[in-house]
């Protein structure tokens, strides 16, 4: 026995040390660059390095790199000599780089939450998978509001022996909120696309779910994906305003679905095609009555060319309202209907009037037969918590404060009038915070639909906003309802704003002096109400647009 040596064994190794090496990519991101890695760093024992790609900066990155390596000897910097023009160059130079048995990715605009790479890990090595998925959260900048990637995939952890038997596993293309073994990587030559290659993570997560791994999900956030609206150079996710960036993006998911035909696997390949319909398609044409004439008649002719070597079963295995929108884009040689054709995009989906029908069944126009609205009725159709009902409402400011709200309920087809609508609830729901309010109304039959009318007190509104911790910022109140018929059943959906009613309003108040009230249009069509409760918010509304001017 050596001397000072007691016989008393020492603390046994942790499993979980120094068995991650994170990549992080950037190129002239002075601003963010150093928050990202430092965000990395702080993942604790877990990360055995920190591997920085800069693709060849013209900013301060590289010296702010350099300035953090030289404090911090887990982190390593390679600095590229050319710029990649893309995301995969330097992403596979990380992995090439790397150590440890696991690797991640990080953007140098993102960061990661405490504990991700742990709460990655520990699933990893508890279920011996070599893919290892977890939630990532959008959050919007500055205001910090948070919205949830693909919620329903990461409601609860779970084990998925391959993805063709969770195909939704398809709906979340990102690269970045997932764990992977390196050996599976290098065992099926897994990597990024080289060079200018936009929607890399498409191909990459083809590739990836090509292979067949089993796939473990972790329910906790594991990745902060920061939105940056008005940041000077936009996202690629954000940057949809040019034509080149639905063309990338087809061409990446054309070249998925090659990746999964290519692997002998119809069922991805199919799943990939039913998620573009539901998901890529829906996005676009909701955008597209802002786009410019040029850009959609280029979009039509893009788009057409691409559904065409669609299948039949294929269409109809997305949801209704992808399908029908479509079968729109198939039957019309030219662009048409671009509004109506946003509202059935929107989520919650839309169908607006006219309501034609030809052959015996419903069809999106007269003129229009081709494209039939299939599952609306018949044997096969939607239930009626499904039915892409329209709920318009004509708001009216009054000066109580209130506001005045008539709604009218469309019937579809007979569908509705079949359930036999009676009471409404109009949901309130501030933006941003937990509050709601709830209000009950009967609806009352007359024409084609159904109508009521809705008195919402301001002055109780703006209190429970205050109490929700909106402070003296304007608060802003989204809109839904919730139709209950006699059958019992019901449906949800947003409320579409109407008539020429959506102005703003100073009414006076007893306890806020004043209260200004803005009915407005969301880009969806929606309705919202924005309210300023007491002098100082509506005098920092009024200096806000005179900035502007």
């Amino acid at each position: 026995m050596a001397a000072g040596d007691s016989g008393t064994p020492g603390p046994a190794p942790d499993p979980l040390a120094a068995q991650v090496s994170v990549v992080v990519i950037g190129f002239d991101d002075d601003a963010h660059i150093g928050t990202a890695v430092r965000s990395a760093l702080a993942q604790g024992p877990a990360v055995a390095e920190v591997i920085a790609v800069d693709d060849a900066s013209t900013d301060r990155t590289a010296g702010i790199l350099d300035d953090l390596a030289a404090a911090e000897p887990r982190l390593r910097v390679i600095h590229r000599a050319v710029n990649s023009g893309g995301c995969g160059t330097p992403r596979n130079d990380g992995v090439r780089a790397a150590t440890a048995p696991y690797v991640m990715f990080l953007d140098s605009d993102d960061t990661l939450p405490l504990g991700a790479a742990h709460a990655l890990l520990r699933a990893a090595l508890r279920h011996g998978t070599p893919v290892t998925a977890g939630l990532c959260v959008r959050r919007e900048l500055p205001q910090g509001r948070d919205t949830r990637w693909q919620p329903g995939l990461y409601r609860r952890a779970a084990v998925h022996r391959s993805p063709e038997d969770r195909p939704a596993l398809l709906h979340d293309t990102l690269c970045v909120n997932k764990l992977y073994a390196r050996a599976f990587l290098a065992e099926h030559a897994i990597a990024f696309p080289e060079g200018r290659f936009v929607y890399e993570d498409f191909v990459f997560a083809a590739r990836v779910m090509a292979a067949s791994p089993r796939i473990a999900i972790v329910p906790e956030p594991v990745y902060i994906w920061n939105v940056r609206r008005d940041a000077a150079a936009p996202s690629i996710s954000l940057d949809r305003e040019r034509i080149t960036n639905w063309q990338a993006r087809v061409a990446a998911h054309r070249r998925s679905v090659e990746v999964f035909l290519d692997a002998g696997s119809k069922p991805l390949a199919r799943a990939a095609r039913v998620k573009f319909l539901d998901h890529d398609l829906r996005m676009y044409v909701r955008e597209l009555p802002a786009r410019s004439p040029g850009y959609r008649h280029a979009w039509w002719r893009v788009t057409r060319g691409y559904l065409a070597g669609f299948e039949e079963a294929e269409l109809r295995a997305a949801r209704p309202p992808a399908r029908w929108a479509a079968r729109v884009v198939l039957a019309s040689e030219a662009p048409r209907d671009l509004g109506r054709l946003a509202q059935l995009a929107a989520r919650p989906a839309r169908l607006l009037p006219p309501y034609a029908a030809a052959g015996g069944g419903p069809v999106w126009a007269v003129d229009l037969p081709g494209a039939p609205l299939d599952g609306l009725t018949g044997p096969d159709a939607v239930p009626t918590h499904q039915l892409p009902v329209t709920v318009d409402a004509r708001p009216r400011a009054r000066g109580r404060p209130q506001v005045v709200l008539r709604l009218r309920v469309h019937d579809l087809y007979g569908r509705l009038a079949a359930a036999r609508p009676l009471t409404a609830d109009v949901e309130l729901r501030r933006r941003g915070g937990g509050a709601s309010l709830t209000r009950g109304v009967p609806l009352t039959a007359g024409g084609s639909g159904w109508g009521a009318r809705l008195s919402l007190g301001l002055t109780a509104l703006a209190d429970l906003g205050l109490r929700d911790g909106a402070g003296t910022a304007p608060q802003t109140w989204d809109l839904r309802v919730r139709i209950h018929c006699a059958e019992g059943a019901s449906l949800r959906t947003s409320v579409r704003a109407a008539g020429r009613g959506l102005h703003r309003s100073a009414l006076p108040s007893l306890r806020h002096g004043v209260l200004l009230a803005r009915p407005y249009a969301t880009a969806s069509g929606s309705l919202a109400l924005r309210v300023a409760p007491g002098l100082h918010c509506a005098l920092g509304i009024v200096r806000r647009r005179l900035r502007r001017a």
